[in-house]
């Protein structure tokens, strides 16, 4: 018996996918429900019979650009569906674009789907199999994002999420090492723990066991990440707040169960600051935890972002975070001048505005203090041989990143190598010089 052939009526979907990590992973459960139901992926919105855009609605700078997407859609193509976080508040989408077909907020799988069946019903083929084991994935074959839960239960001033997202919400940890299990089985060389609180993992369950292999393990982040690394391959954390409990995965990273990388959303140091932006696990005593943690695991990477200009931030509080900044010496770091979002906390606190004019020098002055620390601490990279996980190549040379690094967001190492390079490889190169940011090395 032969295999039909795969009908050239295929319904066809374009994608686009705005926003965080967070979003797209989002985004690849509804690619993996279209391709089980017979749809298939078009690069273009032009002859596509709907586009669906996933959208970001943290900032007034994401609507636009999530605004702007749609209008492209609309104008190549004319039928759109919209989800994503501005879903949540869709008049904002209505008023720009009435003609939509649909709109539906974060998270709302089914609702997408539903709205994509009205549109243009799906055309199954039963002899083919669509979609593989782990799922479709739109992050390259080597690494993939594991979302660990949905929503957040803190009330940062300056954050709508939970307005968004809604409250936390945390997955079985036996479904979440299954679908790491699936990952790895894959040929996935580095997976992206990700949520919007990653430290609070299982606090809505109470920690919850599941039923894994041999044995139990808790809903907690230690439990996970110490399962997760007994995959034997590169575990990174992502949005973990400074909560005492953290201090029990370091050993981990020591050990070199998981990679010596914390990605902590600082935003601030100054204790006045936090208490405005009603940030969780201030952080008066972080500078002797962080020094803690590098007496535990000397090789270990933080990366942080951080908010300039946030309302009623004096000139003491600035230096207050320039200083703080001196003395961690933060291997990674982002900033962002504040920008109001509508239905944020923060916009009633009553505080002054920072003008614009002194956010930017702010900004500015931020962003020379830190490329100081990162240029010395990058320095000591040189003359070591590191591992590099390549993620472009072009026969001997390419671009790729060490455990210290996460994609998109950090630093590269541009890589020579006497042999062609393949994607996805782990190599070791030797590291022979280094700016601000990035390291150059040669494989051998």
């Amino acid at each position: 018996m032969t295999t039909p052939p795969r009908s050239a009526d295929a319904p066809k979907i374009s994608f686009v996918s705005l926003g965080c990590p967070k979003a797209l992973v989002d985004s690849e459960r509804i690619v993996t429900h279209l391709r089980s139901e017979g749809y298939e992926i078009a690069r273009r919105h032009d002859g596509a019979d709907v586009v669906i855009v996933n959208t970001c609605g943290f900032l007034d700078s994401a609507k636009a650009e999530s605004l702007d997407a749609i209008g492209k859609a609309m104008a190549e193509n004319g039928k759109v569906i919209v989800t994503g976080c501005m879903g949540a508040e869709p008049d904002e989408v209505r008023d720009a674009f009435p003609n939509v077909l649909a709109i539906t907020g974060p998270q709302a799988y089914e609702s997408v789907m539903s709205a994509v069946h009205a549109a243009v019903p799906p055309a199954h083929d039963p002899f083919l199999d669509l979609v593989p084991p782990q799922g479709v994935k739109l992050t390259p074959r080597h690494y993939a994002y594991l979302k660990i839960s949905e929503g957040c239960h803190n009330r940062c001033s300056f954050c709508i999420i939970p307005k968004l997202r809604g409250d936390l919400v945390s997955r079985p940890v036996g479904d979440v090492l299954r679908e790491a299990e699936k990952l790895a089985n894959a040929g996935v060389k580095e997976l992206l723990v990700i949520s919007q609180d990653t430290s609070a993992y299982g606090v809505d369950i109470k920690y919850a066991p599941s039923p894994w292999k041999d044995r139990e393990v808790r809903a907690r982040m230690y439990d996970l990440a110490a399962a997760l690394g007994e995959f034997g391959i590169w575990v990174r954390l992502h949005y973990v707040y400074p909560y005492p409990h953290v201090d029990d995965v370091i050993p981990l990273m020591a050990e070199g169960k998981i990679l010596p990388y914390l990605d902590i959303p600082f935003q601030h140091a100054s204790p006045g600051v936090l208490k405005a932006m009603r940030r969780p696990a201030h952080q008066e005593k972080t500078a002797e935890r962080i020094a803690r943690w590098r007496d535990i695991c000397p090789d270990l990477a933080i990366r942080s972002t951080f908010i300039v200009g946030f309302p009623g931030e004096t000139e003491e509080d600035f230096e207050f975070l320039l200083d703080w900044l001196g003395e961690v010496k933060l291997e990674r770091v982002g900033c962002f001048k504040y920008e109001p979002v509508k239905g944020a906390a923060a916009n009633d606190l009553g505080l002054p505005a920072i003008p614009p004019e002194e956010q930017d020098r702010r900004w500015h002055r931020f962003m020379a203090r830190q490329q100081t620390i990162s240029q010395k601490l990058l320095q000591r990279r040189i003359g070591k041989r590191l591992q590099v996980i390549v993620d472009e190549a072009s026969g001997t040379v390419g671009k790729g990143r060490t455990k210290w690094d996460a994609p998109e967001i950090d630093g590269a190492v541009h890589l020579e190598s006497r042999r062609p390079l393949r994607v996805g490889d782990i190599v070791t190169a030797k590291i022979e010089r280094a700016d601000a940011y990035d390291l150059w090395g040669v494989v051998g």
